[in-house]
């Protein structure tokens, strides 16, 4: 029993927009966290969550619209970008928490 291509595009979607609002919060934690912290490199974080949230959220939109339009395209450089850029993000955490810019 195959399920109808809307509600693909629903899931898709709806799977973006989870992905999109972990990494806002995350970014906004950051910033929450370290907000009397002069210099520990929060609030650059957090605005490099704010952004990596955007594009997260413009990638799964562009891509909600094209499975609605075709089921079966690939979805390799959309999952592709948003995977490294949600790594590099985590990594770039990690490395600060680390070396102690978190404090």
């Amino acid at each position: 029993m195959s399920t109808p291509p809307a509600l693909q595009a629903e899931r898709t979607a709806l799977a973006w927009e989870r992905t999109a609002l972990a990494v806002l919060a995350s970014g906004v934690l950051l910033v929450l966290r370290h907000l009397g912290a002069p210099g520990s490199g929060a609030l650059v974080l957090g605005v490099l969550g704010l952004v990596l949230a955007l594009l997260v959220a413009v990638l799964g939109a562009r891509r909600s619209r094209r499975v609605l339009a075709d089921p079966a395209a690939p979805a390799r450089t959309a999952v592709l970008v948003a995977g490294a850029s949600v790594v590099l993000f985590g990594g770039a955490v990690l490395v600060a928490i680390l070396t102690g810019a978190l404090r």
